[in-house]
């Protein structure tokens, strides 16, 4: 297996913020998420996961929630806000519009 390639700074909040569009998840369950549709390209590790989340919780954009994980764990959940999901349609159009900038550079280099 390759190691895992570094994430751009701004691309792990990116990433979360779309991991948890569609529900509710725990951190491990973040991890794991983007781990698994990477095909295990990109890891996460807690000691970056964790100081994303709450960095996340502190401007807004997420919100946090005590549950139980599927292990019946208690965990804490985390959820976009009104803010969090107008935030990350911006982060992918900027995204967009950085790819689409170094493809040209790429295809013409």
């Amino acid at each position: 297996m390759q190691p895992s390639a570094d994430l751009l700074q701004g691309t792990l909040d990116m990433l979360i913020l779309k991991s948890i569009a569609l529900q509710p998840e725990h951190g491990w369950a973040i991890a794991q998420r983007i781990q698994q549709v990477s095909n295990n390209v990109l890891t996460i590790g807690q000691g970056s996961l964790y100081p994303a989340l709450h960095r996340l919780e502190y401007k807004g954009w997420i919100r946090a929630h005590w549950g139980a994980s599927e292990n019946n764990r208690r965990a804490r959940f985390y959820s976009l806000t009104a803010t969090g999901r107008k935030q990350l349609d911006a982060e992918l159009e900027n995204w967009d519009r950085l790819t689409g900038a170094i493809n040209l550079v790429l295809e013409r280099i």
